[in-house]
Protein backbone atom coordinates (compact mmCIF):
# COMPACT_ATOMS: atom_id res chain seq x y z
CA UNK A 1 0.00 0.00 0.00
CA UNK A 2 1.62 3.52 -1.31
CA UNK A 3 0.55 6.31 0.60
CA UNK A 4 0.35 9.43 -1.81
CA UNK A 5 2.61 12.63 -1.72
CA UNK A 6 -1.18 14.22 -0.51
CA UNK A 7 -1.34 12.18 2.04
CA UNK A 8 2.19 12.58 3.45
CA UNK A 9 1.34 16.05 3.56
CA UNK A 10 -1.72 16.07 5.44
CA UNK A 11 -0.49 13.67 7.89
CA UNK A 12 2.50 16.32 8.77
CA UNK A 13 0.29 19.02 9.37
CA UNK A 14 -2.48 16.51 11.51
CA UNK A 15 0.11 14.97 13.44
CA UNK A 16 1.99 18.32 14.29
CA UNK A 17 -1.30 19.43 15.70
CA UNK A 18 -2.09 16.70 17.84
CA UNK A 19 1.41 16.68 19.55
CA UNK A 20 0.00 19.02 22.40
CA UNK A 21 -2.23 16.64 23.46
CA UNK A 22 -0.60 14.68 26.08
CA UNK A 23 -4.02 12.46 27.44
CA UNK A 24 -3.45 9.41 25.06
CA UNK A 25 -2.33 6.35 27.20
CA UNK A 26 -2.56 2.85 25.46
CA UNK A 27 -2.79 1.13 29.05
CA UNK A 28 -5.91 -0.62 30.86
CA UNK A 29 -7.54 -2.95 28.06
CA UNK A 30 -7.15 -6.63 26.61
CA UNK A 31 -9.21 -7.81 24.16
CA UNK A 32 -8.52 -10.95 22.06
CA UNK A 33 -9.95 -10.24 18.31
CA UNK A 34 -11.05 -13.36 16.68
CA UNK A 35 -11.41 -12.63 12.91
CA UNK A 36 -9.22 -9.10 13.05
CA UNK A 37 -5.42 -8.36 13.30
CA UNK A 38 -4.06 -6.00 16.26
CA UNK A 39 -5.39 -6.95 20.21
CA UNK A 40 -4.76 -5.21 22.69
CA UNK A 41 -3.13 -5.57 25.78
CA UNK A 42 -3.26 -3.98 29.25
CA UNK A 43 0.44 -1.51 29.22
CA UNK A 44 1.45 0.62 26.97
CA UNK A 45 1.65 4.49 26.84
CA UNK A 46 2.03 6.43 23.46
CA UNK A 47 5.52 7.69 23.38
CA UNK A 48 6.52 6.15 26.42
CA UNK A 49 7.16 2.64 27.79
CA UNK A 50 4.83 0.09 29.63
CA UNK A 51 5.22 -1.55 32.68
CA UNK A 52 7.04 -4.69 31.27
CA UNK A 53 9.25 -2.03 29.69
CA UNK A 54 8.39 -2.17 25.93
CA UNK A 55 7.93 1.05 24.11
CA UNK A 56 4.16 1.69 22.81
CA UNK A 57 3.85 3.69 19.92
CA UNK A 58 0.02 4.80 18.59
CA UNK A 59 -0.54 6.71 15.73
CA UNK A 60 -1.40 10.21 16.96
CA UNK A 61 -3.26 12.61 14.77
CA UNK A 62 -6.18 14.56 14.31
CA UNK A 63 -8.96 14.48 12.06
CA UNK A 64 -8.72 17.99 11.54
CA UNK A 65 -7.22 21.21 12.87
CA UNK A 66 -9.84 23.57 11.57
CA UNK A 67 -11.79 24.82 14.59
CA UNK A 68 -14.25 27.11 15.31
CA UNK A 69 -12.83 28.10 18.55
CA UNK A 70 -10.18 30.94 19.50
CA UNK A 71 -8.85 29.23 22.53
CA UNK A 72 -5.50 31.41 23.01
CA UNK A 73 -2.82 28.72 24.23
CA UNK A 74 -4.22 26.19 21.05
CA UNK A 75 -1.62 26.34 18.11
CA UNK A 76 -5.19 25.29 16.02
CA UNK A 77 -6.96 27.99 17.05
CA UNK A 78 -9.36 29.91 14.37
CA UNK A 79 -7.52 32.94 14.53
CA UNK A 80 -4.07 31.47 13.83
CA UNK A 81 -2.98 31.75 10.27
CA UNK A 82 -0.94 28.30 9.64
CA UNK A 83 -1.70 25.32 7.00
CA UNK A 84 -5.21 23.33 7.67
CA UNK A 85 -6.10 20.73 6.61
CA UNK A 86 -8.94 17.48 6.84
CA UNK A 87 -8.85 13.66 6.26
CA UNK A 88 -11.33 11.49 5.05
CA UNK A 89 -12.22 8.50 7.30
CA UNK A 90 -10.79 6.59 4.35
CA UNK A 91 -7.22 8.46 4.41
CA UNK A 92 -6.95 7.79 8.41
CA UNK A 93 -8.18 4.22 7.87
CA UNK A 94 -5.42 3.94 5.04
CA UNK A 95 -2.95 5.40 7.09
CA UNK A 96 -3.58 3.30 10.20
CA UNK A 97 -3.56 0.21 8.30
CA UNK A 98 -0.35 1.00 6.54
CA UNK A 99 1.64 2.07 9.76
CA UNK A 100 0.42 -1.30 11.43
CA UNK A 101 1.47 -3.68 9.08
CA UNK A 102 4.52 -2.24 9.06
CA UNK A 103 5.03 -2.49 12.63
CA UNK A 104 5.05 1.25 13.48
CA UNK A 105 2.39 1.82 15.52
CA UNK A 106 0.35 -0.40 17.86
CA UNK A 107 -2.86 1.98 17.88
CA UNK A 108 -4.61 4.94 16.69
CA UNK A 109 -4.86 8.02 19.14
CA UNK A 110 -8.16 10.27 17.26
CA UNK A 111 -9.08 13.86 18.26
CA UNK A 112 -9.92 17.07 16.06
CA UNK A 113 -10.35 20.32 15.72
CA UNK A 114 -14.29 21.50 15.90
CA UNK A 115 -15.43 21.65 12.46
CA UNK A 116 -18.94 23.26 11.91
CA UNK A 117 -20.66 21.88 14.80
CA UNK A 118 -19.64 19.29 18.13
CA UNK A 119 -22.13 16.78 16.54
CA UNK A 120 -20.60 17.00 13.03
CA UNK A 121 -17.13 16.30 13.96
CA UNK A 122 -18.22 13.58 16.07
CA UNK A 123 -20.39 11.62 13.25
CA UNK A 124 -16.84 12.19 11.04
CA UNK A 125 -14.78 10.47 13.97
CA UNK A 126 -17.24 7.47 14.12
CA UNK A 127 -17.64 6.91 10.41
CA UNK A 128 -13.58 6.51 10.67
CA UNK A 129 -14.02 4.33 13.65
CA UNK A 130 -16.26 2.33 12.09
CA UNK A 131 -14.65 1.80 8.49
CA UNK A 132 -11.22 0.53 10.98
CA UNK A 133 -13.46 -1.34 12.88
CA UNK A 134 -16.16 -2.87 10.68
CA UNK A 135 -14.40 -2.99 6.92
CA UNK A 136 -10.85 -3.40 7.69
CA UNK A 137 -11.44 -5.58 10.66
CA UNK A 138 -8.88 -3.73 13.46
CA UNK A 139 -9.31 -4.34 16.26
CA UNK A 140 -6.27 -2.55 17.91
CA UNK A 141 -6.44 0.12 20.47
CA UNK A 142 -7.90 3.15 19.12
CA UNK A 143 -8.62 6.21 21.63
CA UNK A 144 -10.49 8.80 20.83
CA UNK A 145 -11.45 12.36 22.15
CA UNK A 146 -14.96 12.86 22.60
CA UNK A 147 -16.55 16.51 21.75
CA UNK A 148 -17.79 18.73 24.15
CA UNK A 149 -21.74 19.44 23.17
CA UNK A 150 -22.11 16.36 21.34
CA UNK A 151 -25.35 14.41 21.39
CA UNK A 152 -25.63 11.17 23.98
CA UNK A 153 -26.34 8.80 21.09
CA UNK A 154 -23.17 9.78 19.36
CA UNK A 155 -20.99 9.38 22.76
CA UNK A 156 -22.97 6.36 23.32
CA UNK A 157 -21.88 4.72 19.91
CA UNK A 158 -18.48 6.34 19.76
CA UNK A 159 -17.88 4.55 23.42
CA UNK A 160 -18.77 1.02 21.88
CA UNK A 161 -16.06 1.52 18.69
CA UNK A 162 -13.37 2.43 20.85
CA UNK A 163 -11.04 1.51 24.02
CA UNK A 164 -10.43 4.57 25.69
CA UNK A 165 -12.49 7.87 25.35
CA UNK A 166 -10.77 11.42 26.91
CA UNK A 167 -12.36 14.75 27.54
CA UNK A 168 -10.35 17.50 28.28
CA UNK A 169 -10.82 19.94 31.33
CA UNK A 170 -8.30 21.51 29.96
CA UNK A 171 -7.83 24.09 33.04
CA UNK A 172 -8.22 23.44 36.47
CA UNK A 173 -10.41 25.98 36.95
CA UNK A 174 -13.49 27.96 35.70
CA UNK A 175 -11.71 31.45 36.09
CA UNK A 176 -9.16 30.20 33.72
CA UNK A 177 -11.36 28.37 30.45
CA UNK A 178 -13.30 31.82 31.05
CA UNK A 179 -9.75 33.80 30.30
CA UNK A 180 -8.03 31.44 27.97
CA UNK A 181 -11.02 29.30 26.18
CA UNK A 182 -14.05 31.52 26.38
CA UNK A 183 -15.63 29.10 24.07
CA UNK A 184 -15.47 26.36 26.15
CA UNK A 185 -17.33 24.99 29.49
CA UNK A 186 -16.63 22.71 32.38
CA UNK A 187 -19.95 21.48 32.76
CA UNK A 188 -20.02 20.07 29.49
CA UNK A 189 -16.55 18.18 30.18
CA UNK A 190 -18.32 17.19 33.38
CA UNK A 191 -21.36 15.44 31.46
CA UNK A 192 -19.20 13.87 29.48
CA UNK A 193 -17.48 12.12 32.25
CA UNK A 194 -20.75 11.66 33.78
CA UNK A 195 -22.23 9.83 31.30
CA UNK A 196 -19.19 7.31 30.54
CA UNK A 197 -18.64 6.63 34.25
CA UNK A 198 -22.45 5.82 34.68
CA UNK A 199 -22.52 3.53 31.55
CA UNK A 200 -21.95 -0.25 33.24
CA UNK A 201 -21.37 -2.14 30.16
CA UNK A 202 -18.00 -3.63 30.23
CA UNK A 203 -17.97 -2.80 26.33
CA UNK A 204 -18.51 0.56 26.70
CA UNK A 205 -14.68 2.73 26.61
CA UNK A 206 -13.27 -0.82 28.38
CA UNK A 207 -10.08 0.86 29.41
CA UNK A 208 -11.82 3.72 30.66
CA UNK A 209 -11.66 7.85 30.45
CA UNK A 210 -8.64 10.00 31.12
CA UNK A 211 -8.11 13.84 30.82
CA UNK A 212 -5.84 16.65 30.51
CA UNK A 213 -4.97 20.32 32.20
CA UNK A 214 -2.30 22.36 30.99
CA UNK A 215 -0.27 23.33 33.75
CA UNK A 216 1.49 27.02 33.85
CA UNK A 217 -1.09 28.93 31.27
CA UNK A 218 -2.88 30.47 34.33
CA UNK A 219 -1.69 31.28 38.24
CA UNK A 220 -3.29 28.13 39.36
CA UNK A 221 -1.14 26.96 42.43
CA UNK A 222 -0.11 22.95 42.81
CA UNK A 223 -2.52 22.88 44.94
CA UNK A 224 -5.48 23.68 42.76
CA UNK A 225 -4.52 21.47 40.61
CA UNK A 226 -4.13 18.79 42.76
CA UNK A 227 -7.85 19.13 44.18
CA UNK A 228 -9.10 19.31 40.51
CA UNK A 229 -7.68 15.91 39.91
CA UNK A 230 -8.48 14.62 43.27
CA UNK A 231 -12.32 15.46 42.49
CA UNK A 232 -12.80 13.88 39.16
CA UNK A 233 -10.62 10.34 40.10
CA UNK A 234 -13.38 10.33 42.98
CA UNK A 235 -16.25 11.24 41.53
CA UNK A 236 -15.66 10.15 37.39
CA UNK A 237 -13.15 7.06 38.00
CA UNK A 238 -10.76 8.20 35.80
CA UNK A 239 -7.76 5.94 35.05
CA UNK A 240 -5.55 9.13 34.57
CA UNK A 241 -5.37 13.04 34.48
CA UNK A 242 -2.69 14.31 32.32
CA UNK A 243 -0.69 17.25 32.89
CA UNK A 244 0.96 19.21 30.05
CA UNK A 245 3.48 22.36 30.76
CA UNK A 246 2.31 25.07 29.17
CA UNK A 247 3.94 25.65 26.01
CA UNK A 248 4.11 28.76 24.33
CA UNK A 249 3.23 28.67 20.70
CA UNK A 250 0.77 31.95 20.88
CA UNK A 251 1.54 35.55 21.21
CA UNK A 252 -1.22 37.06 23.54
CA UNK A 253 -1.42 39.62 26.39
CA UNK A 254 -3.49 37.03 28.21
CA UNK A 255 -0.48 34.21 28.07
CA UNK A 256 2.26 34.38 30.35
CA UNK A 257 5.76 35.33 28.71
CA UNK A 258 7.69 32.27 29.51
CA UNK A 259 10.71 30.77 26.92
CA UNK A 260 11.02 27.34 28.92
CA UNK A 261 7.80 25.05 29.48
CA UNK A 262 7.43 24.51 33.01
CA UNK A 263 8.61 20.91 33.17
CA UNK A 264 10.00 20.46 36.61
CA UNK A 265 6.34 21.70 37.55
CA UNK A 266 4.59 19.16 35.26
CA UNK A 267 7.29 16.13 36.44
CA UNK A 268 6.22 16.99 40.55
CA UNK A 269 2.48 16.83 39.25
CA UNK A 270 2.83 13.32 38.31
CA UNK A 271 4.61 12.02 40.68
CA UNK A 272 1.78 13.28 43.61
CA UNK A 273 -0.72 12.04 41.52
CA UNK A 274 0.97 8.56 41.72
CA UNK A 275 1.08 9.34 45.24
CA UNK A 276 -2.67 9.96 45.00
CA UNK A 277 -3.32 6.84 42.94
CA UNK A 278 -1.43 4.08 44.01
CA UNK A 279 -0.04 5.29 48.09
CA UNK A 280 -2.86 6.44 49.80
CA UNK A 281 -1.93 9.59 50.06
CA UNK A 282 -4.12 12.70 50.02
CA UNK A 283 -4.15 16.38 48.92
CA UNK A 284 -4.14 17.96 52.05
CA UNK A 285 -1.05 15.50 52.95
CA UNK A 286 0.86 17.03 50.72
CA UNK A 287 0.24 20.63 50.28
CA UNK A 288 -1.84 22.70 51.98
CA UNK A 289 -2.34 26.79 52.23
CA UNK A 290 0.84 27.35 53.70
CA UNK A 291 2.74 25.33 51.11
CA UNK A 292 0.21 25.67 47.73
CA UNK A 293 3.41 24.35 45.44
CA UNK A 294 5.59 21.91 44.99
CA UNK A 295 9.30 21.95 45.97
CA UNK A 296 11.09 21.93 43.11
CA UNK A 297 14.15 20.31 44.32
CA UNK A 298 12.75 17.60 45.89
CA UNK A 299 10.10 14.89 45.00
CA UNK A 300 6.44 15.59 46.92
CA UNK A 301 7.25 12.25 48.49
CA UNK A 302 10.81 13.49 50.10
CA UNK A 303 9.35 16.96 50.88
CA UNK A 304 6.44 15.30 53.13
CA UNK A 305 8.56 13.19 54.73
CA UNK A 306 10.99 15.77 55.46
CA UNK A 307 8.10 18.25 57.11
CA UNK A 308 6.77 15.34 58.82
CA UNK A 309 9.85 13.87 60.02
CA UNK A 310 8.50 12.79 63.52
CA UNK A 311 6.95 10.02 62.04
CA UNK A 312 10.79 8.43 60.91
CA UNK A 313 13.04 6.73 61.04
CA UNK A 314 10.69 3.73 60.36
CA UNK A 315 12.01 0.02 61.38
CA UNK A 316 11.66 -2.08 58.25
CA UNK A 317 11.36 -5.29 59.89
CA UNK A 318 7.95 -4.44 61.76
CA UNK A 319 6.45 -1.29 60.23
CA UNK A 320 2.98 -1.78 58.27
CA UNK A 321 2.81 -2.28 54.52
CA UNK A 322 0.90 1.34 54.68
CA UNK A 323 3.78 2.89 56.71
CA UNK A 324 6.34 1.51 54.32
CA UNK A 325 4.80 3.11 51.38
CA UNK A 326 5.62 6.97 53.08
CA UNK A 327 9.07 5.95 53.01
CA UNK A 328 11.06 7.78 50.14
CA UNK A 329 12.44 5.45 47.59
CA UNK A 330 10.33 2.34 48.86
CA UNK A 331 7.70 1.34 45.97
CA UNK A 332 4.72 -0.71 45.84
CA UNK A 333 6.52 -3.86 44.65
CA UNK A 334 9.48 -3.12 46.86
CA UNK A 335 7.02 -2.74 50.16
CA UNK A 336 5.66 -5.93 49.16
CA UNK A 337 9.27 -7.72 48.83
CA UNK A 338 9.82 -6.37 52.41
CA UNK A 339 6.64 -7.76 53.72
CA UNK A 340 7.22 -11.13 51.91
CA UNK A 341 10.96 -11.31 53.43
CA UNK A 342 10.49 -10.23 56.90
CA UNK A 343 8.94 -13.24 57.38
CA UNK A 344 11.86 -15.61 56.59
CA UNK A 345 14.87 -13.74 57.95
CA UNK A 346 15.75 -9.92 59.28
CA UNK A 347 16.43 -7.63 56.90
CA UNK A 348 19.92 -5.83 56.51
CA UNK A 349 20.65 -2.23 54.49
CA UNK A 350 22.27 -5.18 52.19
CA UNK A 351 19.11 -6.94 51.59
CA UNK A 352 17.06 -3.62 51.10
CA UNK A 353 19.69 -3.07 47.91
CA UNK A 354 18.86 -6.63 46.65
CA UNK A 355 15.33 -6.12 46.92
CA UNK A 356 15.30 -2.89 44.68
CA UNK A 357 14.82 -0.35 47.25
CA UNK A 358 16.51 3.42 46.50
CA UNK A 359 18.90 3.33 49.11
CA UNK A 360 19.97 6.85 48.18
CA UNK A 361 17.07 8.33 49.34
CA UNK A 362 15.50 5.43 52.03
CA UNK A 363 18.24 5.40 54.25
CA UNK A 364 17.63 8.52 55.62
CA UNK A 365 13.96 6.98 56.96
CA UNK A 366 14.01 3.97 58.03
CA UNK A 367 16.04 1.65 60.49
CA UNK A 368 17.11 -2.08 60.33
CA UNK A 369 16.95 -4.09 63.24
CA UNK A 370 17.15 -0.83 65.34
CA UNK A 371 20.07 0.58 63.81
CA UNK A 372 20.35 3.57 61.57
CA UNK A 373 22.63 3.79 58.45
CA UNK A 374 24.64 6.60 60.69
CA UNK A 375 24.91 8.62 63.44
CA UNK A 376 21.59 8.93 64.82
CA UNK A 377 22.52 12.91 65.51
CA UNK A 378 22.62 13.20 62.08
CA UNK A 379 18.94 12.50 61.88
CA UNK A 380 18.33 16.21 61.16
CA UNK A 381 16.19 17.80 58.49
CA UNK A 382 18.25 20.22 57.27
CA UNK A 383 20.79 17.49 57.21
CA UNK A 384 18.66 14.95 55.16
CA UNK A 385 16.95 17.78 52.67
CA UNK A 386 20.80 19.25 51.46
CA UNK A 387 22.11 15.40 50.53
CA UNK A 388 18.72 14.40 49.03
CA UNK A 389 19.15 17.54 47.15
CA UNK A 390 22.82 16.69 46.14
CA UNK A 391 22.39 13.30 45.41
CA UNK A 392 20.09 14.34 42.93
CA UNK A 393 21.64 16.80 41.20
CA UNK A 394 24.31 14.33 40.82
CA UNK A 395 21.87 11.42 39.41
CA UNK A 396 21.27 14.41 36.69
CA UNK A 397 24.78 14.92 35.80
CA UNK A 398 25.85 11.42 35.77
CA UNK A 399 23.24 10.44 33.35
CA UNK A 400 22.68 13.10 30.43
CA UNK A 401 24.94 10.31 28.30
CA UNK A 402 23.36 9.42 25.16
CA UNK A 403 23.20 4.97 25.33
CA UNK A 404 25.10 3.54 22.52
CA UNK A 405 23.83 0.36 20.69
CA UNK A 406 26.91 -1.19 20.47
CA UNK A 407 28.99 -2.43 22.93
CA UNK A 408 32.45 0.17 23.18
Amino acid sequence: MVIEMELIEKLAILADGAKYDASCSSSGSRRISKNTFGNTSFSGICHSFSSDGRCISLLKILMTNCCMFDCKYCLNRKSNDIKRAIFTPEEVCKITINFYKRNYIEGLFLSSGIIKSPDYTMELMIETIELLRKKYHFGGYIHAKAIPKCSEYLLKKLGFLVDRLSANIELPTDEGLKLLAPNKNSSNVNKIMNYINNNKSKKFVPAGQSTQMIIGATKETDLDVMKKSEFMYNKYKLKRVFYSAYVPVNKDKLLPTIKIPPLTRENRLYQADWLLRFYNFKVEDILDKKNPNFNLLLDPKADWALRNLNEFPKEVNTCSYQDLLKIPGVGIVSAKRIIKSRNLFNITFKDLKKMGIVLKRAKYFLTCNGRYFMDINFFKSSFIEKNLILEDKKNITENIEQLTLFNE
